[in-house]
Parts: C-alpha cells; structure tokens; sequence
C-alpha cells in the first residue's frame, strides 16, 4: 500500500473538535464535604500541556461542586524523561502522565510507585497516538514515506531520544518500519538493514530538540521541511488554524501513552482520594473527549466507537511488541552500546 500524503479537510478538524464538546461524562461524584484545600501536583511530558490546562479547571470546578473543597494545582511539563528524572529527583508529583511506560517504569523501580499501575485503567495508558510526518503547506517535497526523508537536500525534525520519549518512539517508528521493510525484501526483519534506514534519515536530521514540543516550535519558526512528530501535535495545530499537510507512512508505530498514580508523594500529601479522582476523570467519556479535541486518540472505548472513522489506521501499524517489547527496545536500541548511539557515532 502506497503512503497516504493528505491534508486533514475542515470537516475532520470539525469532527474532532464536536468530539471534544459533546457527550455525558463521569462528572465527579458527590462525596462527603471536606474543609481546606488540597493540593494537587501533576507531572507531564510537555506534549500533554494544552489538553491538561482544559482539563484540569474542569475538574477543579466539578471537584468544589460535590465537596465545597478548592484544589491547589501545581503543574509541571517536560520533556517525559526530563520530567521523570525530575519526579525522582525532588518533584513531589502525585500523578505522572508521561509519554512511555519506561518513564513510569523508572519511578516504580524508584519507589515512588508502589501498586501494579498497569493492572488500573485502560492497561495503565491514557490516550494514544501514531507517528506521522509533517510538511510544509501543500507538501512541497512530495514527502509520501519514510523514504523520502533520505533524499538528498531534505531537512529533517525530530527531537533528542535521550531527553524526549517523544523521539524514541519517533526512531522507534522508523526503526520498525526499516524492519517491515526488510521482511518484505528478505522474507524476515533484519536489524542491520533497519539500524542503516535510520542511519540514511537521521543523516537529514537538522536538529536535536530537547522535547517534542520544542521540536514542533522550531519546525514552527521555519526550520526544517518535514518533521516527525505525533500526530496529535500536528492535528491540534491544525486545529488552530496553522496550515500543515499530514503524511501518514505505509509503516508506523502505534502510541501508547501511560498514565500512574505516585504512591509515595501522595502519601505524603494526604490526598489520595482526589488524586484518584482525577485519574478516573481523565479516562471519563468526558476526559477522552477533550484529549481528542487535541488530536489524541482515545483509550476509552466507548468514546473510541463514538469517533469510530475519525482517524486514519494504517495498513501496516505496529505496535511496540513488534519491535520486541519496551525492554528490548531499551536495551538493544538506547543502551550506551545501542542502535542509537551507533547511529550517532556513525558505526
């Protein structure tokens, strides 16, 4: 199947923005009345950061209307393994939305988190996305696939794997897709042959941004001429009217964006239960809905079914497990002696 090059029409933009609007969510139940503040501290990686700042007064409102309690928010968006070395470092988050479970996995190994966060929810994850390909108006390249990225004179964005989940799941995309590449040319995937894909585009790369975000503010200011990004990010912009064409790649990776409560900063604050409702909230049929007015696709499968034909789905998507699992993919493509620091050095 050939790539689809495509520029999300209006009325999509418009789907997905009645998706955020409409719909009877889990409000907030009445609990028992409570007197004082509370606090409540949320670490997130800096692509989440529009849809939270919708959502989170919201939930402040819906939260003093069934106990009379005020919450004080502090927020914080990084970078995911920025802001989960953070979190281990001092920043008393009590709820971590990140953009790979390997972040969380580093607060759990930590200590921080004490209950199985993946046994809660939806599989511990909270929204979704694919990796797609942005261009400039009109897609004056003619960028179809991951193999245009290598031509000759085009310049390449995507931020740092060691400082953005982000981008490991962006090398990840293209990683896996060398791979599907390989099977159909050799008849089994082959990691030399997809460790050289990566090698041939990220010699196009024009810079190594710090976050996702940030990667997409520099594509923004005019640099580059295609970036690689999620494609919530470039949906939300649309969104606000910026004029970008999507490529969505014949092969690409499937998103999954976790989620988890931090048992030891929420036992120090004394705020479980409305840590916890915020969590549930989140994962509401409201909460979904305003993750998907930013482009996110939903962990929910109620609103899933109710924005059924909304978002593309690739012939060829794969998911993490076909790279072998978050484990192996830490230790074979980002360890110090990994497919990335090889690519780096040029080995």
């Amino acid at each position: 199947m050939k790539a689809r090059a495509l520029k999300y029409s209006l009325l999509v933009i418009c789907l997905l923005l009645v998706a955020g609007c409409s719909g009877n969510g889990a409000s907030v139940q009445e609990t028992t009345p409570a007197t004082g503040d509370v606090t409540l501290v949320v670490g997130a990686y800096s692509v989440a950061k529009d849809a939270l700042q919708e959502l989170l007064p919201m939930f402040e409102q819906q939260w003093l209307e069934a106990t009379g309690q005020r919450i004080k928010v502090q927020e914080s968006y990084e970078a995911s393994g920025t802001q989960a070395r953070a979190i281990i470092g001092g920043f008393e988050a009590d709820i971590a939305i990140l953009a790979m479970e390997g972040d969380i996995d580093l607060l759990e190994a930590a200590g921080l988190i004490t209950h199985d966060w993946r046994s809660q929810g939806y599989q511990g994850m909270v929204t979704s996305s694919i990796v797609v390909l942005g261009t400039r108006t009109g897609n004056p390249l003619q960028i179809e696939d991951w193999d245009d990225l290598a031509r000759e004179g085009v310049k390449v964005l995507y931020p740092n794997p060691k400082t953005s989940g982000g981008a490991q799941w962006d090398i990840n995309a293209i990683y896996g897709a060398g791979l599907k590449q390989s099977e159909t040319l050799f008849g089994s995937p082959n990691a030399d042959y997809a460790k050289n894909y990566v090698k041939q585009i990220h010699a196009n790369v024009e810079s190594l941004d710090k976050s996702g975000r940030a990667s997409m503010a520099a594509f923004e200011y005019g640099v580059g001429d295609v970036i690689v990004t999620y494609e919530n990010e470039l949906l939300a912009r649309i969104a606000k009217g910026v004029d970008y064409d999507i490529v969505i790649p014949e092969h690409t990776i499937l998103i999954e964006n976790p989620i988890a409560l931090v048992d030891k900063h929420i036992d120090q604050h004394g705020n479980r239960e409305v840590v916890e409702a915020f969590y549930q909230f989140l994962l509401s049929e409201e909460g979904q809905r305003v993750f998907v007015k930013h482009g996110f696709r939903p962990v929910n499968e109620t609103v899933a079914a109710a924005i059924k034909g909304q978002f593309i789905e690739p012939d060829g998507l794969f998911d993490i497990s076909y790279l072998g699992g978050w484990d192996y993919v830490r230790e074979q493509l980002y360890s110090k002696r990994g497919i990335w620091y090889q690519v780096l050095a040029d080995l």
